[in-house]
């Protein structure tokens, strides 16, 4: 009679990709190194000391000489905890945004469900957001949902987890917020299950970041790679 198989447990990275947030970083390091043992900063071409702060706070830092934006900069990280032999990327904002005590909600959610992507989800108190970016969040969740063929309640959410095996398929060329709407429209193409977990709604100044023209145009633009892009590869729903 065979023994059972006993299930590893994966071994987790925290992403945080930083620009000008001397601040805070260091604070946002040290709460996640309490439930991850590595976390890796991208310094995406801060001219203060982000980078240091980071470092002195226990992060693993990558620098970047000019700033890339943010999809390059979670590009950077996903390749480094990959090649780091993590199996799973958690990703969060550097500004104090999102509490790293909620990361072992991520955490229990992946082992139980083995969802590869799990999105944070701060829908269940939308009153907390600022006007502008409540609007806006909704909105582009409602879009960005119709074109993935599947349902996420809160497309704009930087608190995010991937398994590393899907990193090959989670470039993005877009700029702020749509970079991250086009990562899940190039998992989504590949019918891939996309998950929520329930977080915190917290803004330390009230003010929110989104600028409504600007990010709202970079988002029709994303969109519009995706559909020329999907007359090649349609996107169906999820698998599974």
């Amino acid at each position: 009679m065979t023994k059972p198989t006993v299930e590893t447990k994966p071994r987790y990275a925290v992403v945080l990709p930083a620009y000008q947030e001397e601040k805070r970083i260091a604070e946002v390091t040290r709460g996640c190194l309490k439930h991850c043992e590595k976390v890796i900063v991208i310094d995406d071409g801060s001219s203060d000391r982000t980078a240091e702060e980071a470092e002195n706070a226990g992060a693993q830092v990558l620098r970047h000489e000019t700033n890339q934006g943010k999809g390059v900069a979670l590009s950077a990280g996903f390749l480094a905890a990959r090649d780091e032999g993590c199996d799973v990327v958690i990703t969060l904002d550097a500004d104090g945004q999102h509490d790293p005590d909620e990361l072992p909600k991520f955490m229990e959610a992946y082992e139980r469900t083995r969802i590869p992507v799990l999105i944070g989800n701060r829908m269940g108190d939308p009153e907390s957001m600022p006007t502008i970016r409540r609007w806006t969040n909704q909105f582009m969740s409602w879009m960005l949902s119709r074109a993935m063929h599947q349902y996420v309640p809160d497309t704009q959410c930087g608190y995010r987890l991937y398994t590393c095996q899907i990193i090959p398929f989670v470039a993005a060329q877009s700029e702020r917020f749509a970079a991250e709407s086009e990562i899940l429209l190039h998992i989504a193409q590949r019918g891939l299950r996309i998950g929520a977990v329930r977080i915190k709604t917290i803004y330390l100044d009230g003010k929110s970041k989104i600028n409504p023209l600007l990010d709202t145009i970079r988002f029709f633009r994303m969109l519009q790679r995706a559909r020329r892009r999907s007359r090649r590869w349609p996107v169906h729903g999820p698998r599974g």
